[in-house]
């Protein structure tokens, strides 16, 4: 019965239909045209982009698709196969690549299948994980590049998905742009996209992603069995003490290795632009991990107390540049080891921050939403409940004890003390596990125009609520946080705590806003950091 609701969800935003047999199945026309394209170029005559184009074209009309491709996709998948991709590679793609890729969608239907019959003991099966509903869909590696495959042959339906807020998935718009607008960005995107096609045709990867739909209860409601959306009296009042700090001028964050949850940048509607023109921090790691596309499918756009968490997507291209200068710089072999479920060991926090903040971003509303944005990211709720009852008997333990005993001898330090030997023990030991920091930058700066300063000690302070062991910052050689590690060691050498590193955000945002102050945060924190 499970089985069948996630289907029915689902089955709106798939290319498949329900045969009498009750299973999922292809038209009979798109069978033949893929079978045809199974069979070789020789045998199907698909040997060019230009007739790749009209084969999608057919495709569509057999699924009886009423939206049209993108103006210029046919002219874009032509522009990229024909002229822009080396002969020799073009005409493997369509000797030997097409035909595998036609393959696997013939086996979409059994795929799915599969992986319902896999899934219906768990909950994990592929449906759409809406607004307010938490929860997880684990694909398998070969399912998903069936999923994509089907973007790239632009087989998904459309019509319904702004309804629902899910963003686009087919690939028609990226190839689009490219002819639309040339730049060698928008071509490098898509040789991104091509090469994790060639890989997995050459040998299919075995593992599995799984992506999670995260929240923040916005009641105290008694099914749900969430963390609950803090208020600003839950920042003021944390004695949480602050988790290491490190920052790093240089480096990536999907270079940083096992052991961090890596956060992408991202747009309220999962991937941004990656399927149109866009090529920022989140779209370039949609590109080089294509499997984070398969997420668009079916998660509908985050609200303030949601964020998206997906485990396992494989790297399959290297990079350089960034924006406008990005370009594909050849393969990249993952070596991440993987876990008991088949997911390599990387963690992605899709969070989204504040657009254009401008001045608005120092209110208190939007200081609560961005640092309980970035909280829901970062939190691993079932370690965090343990955590907090611990918090709580300890918390309880130690009133009895201050009621029985003179005030001059109640230590006031011991509740901080006894929850960070915690820590500090599983920090010893390392268990790949438990000792999982955060991997971060710039996130609502640049493109989204937030306030470096700001962002940092936002996710510094979600970062330690949220009981991660550390905190890996990427300033990019951001001039603006020439200072973070002065100031970030200043703060720890205070012995704050979250509720102290927020409260005097809290000032100081205050100040800001009622023109008190123009500096910083770090100069206003430090005033020995003026010049």
């Amino acid at each position: 019965m499970e089985e069948r609701a996630e289907l029915d969800s689902i089955l709106p935003y798939l290319p498949l239909e329900i045969g009498s047999c009750g299973r999922l199945l292809w038209p009979s026309k798109v069978v033949e045209a893929l079978e045809a394209m199974s069979k070789g170029c020789d045998h199907s005559r698909v040997k060019c982009g230009e007739v790749l184009s009209i084969a999608i074209s057919d495709m569509r009309a057999s699924l009886s698709l009423a939206d049209p491709l993108a103006p210029s996709a046919p002219q874009g998948y032509a522009l990229f196969f024909d002229e822009l991709m080396s002969r020799a590679d073009s005409s493997n793609w369509f000797a030997e690549d097409i035909p595998k890729l036609a393959n696997l969608l013939l086996r979409l239907p059994f795929l799915i299948d599969v992986h319902y019959q896999n899934t219906q003991a768990y909950g994990y099966g592929l449906r759409i994980l809406g607004p307010q509903q938490s929860g997880v869909v684990l694909l398998s590696q070969e399912l998903i590049g069936a999923l994509l495959a089907c973007s790239l042959f632009c087989l998904f339906p459309v019509s319904d998905r702004a309804l629902t807020h899910l963003p686009t998935i087919n690939f028609d718009q990226l190839f689009a742009r490219l002819y639309d607008r040339y730049s060698e960005k928008q071509e490098n995107k898509v040789r991104c996209i091509v090469h994790y096609f060639q890989r997995i045709c050459l040998q299919m990867p075995t593992g599995s992603v799984s992506f999670q739909r995260k929240l923040l209860s916005l009641g105290r409601h008694p099914l749900h069995s969430c963390v609950s959306y803090p208020d600003a009296d839950f920042w003021t009042e944390s004695t949480i003490p602050l988790c290491p700090f490190q920052v790093h001028s240089s480096g990536l964050i999907e270079d940083h290795g096992i052991g961090t949850l890596e956060v992408d940048f991202a747009n309220k509607s999962l991937g941004g632009g990656a399927l149109n023109s866009g090529c920022v921090q989140e779209e370039i790691r949609f590109m080089i991990n294509p499997e984070l596309i398969a997420g668009m499918l079916f998660l509908p756009s985050m609200e303030d107390n949601e964020s998206i968490e997906i485990v396992g997507a494989e790297r399959f291209s290297d990079y350089t540049g960034y924006a406008s200068s990005f370009r594909f710089a050849g393969d990249y072999v993952d070596k991440r080891s993987v876990d008991f479920l088949g997911r390599r060991k990387t963690r992605i926090v899709a969070i989204d921050a504040l657009c254009s903040p401008r001045m608005k971003q120092y209110k208190l509303k939007y200081l609560l939403r961005e640092t309980n944005k970035a909280f829901c990211g970062f939190l691993d709720e079932s370690k965090y409940s343990q955590y907090m009852r611990l918090f709580k008997i300890i918390n309880s333990v130690q009133l009895n004890e201050a009621s029985s005993l003179p005030a001059e001898t109640n230590g006031g330090g011991s509740l901080t003390e006894e929850l960070g030997k915690s820590d500090e023990k599983c920090c010893q030991s390392k268990d790949p596990e438990n000792y999982i920091g955060i991997a971060t930058g710039n996130w609502g700066c640049g493109a989204f125009g937030g306030d470096p300063e700001l962002k940092a000690i936002i996710q510094w302070l979600a970062a330690s609520q949220a009981l991660r062991p550390f905190i890996s910052y990427y300033t990019f050689g951001l001039e603006a946080l020439q200072s973070l590690d002065q100031v970030s060691r200043w703060i720890i050498s205070q012995k704050w705590n979250v509720g102290d590193l927020w409260n005097m955000l809290i000032q100081y945002s205050s100040q800001k806003l009622s023109g008190e102050t123009n500096l910083g945060f770090f100069t206003w924190l430090l005033p020995s950091l003026r010049k």
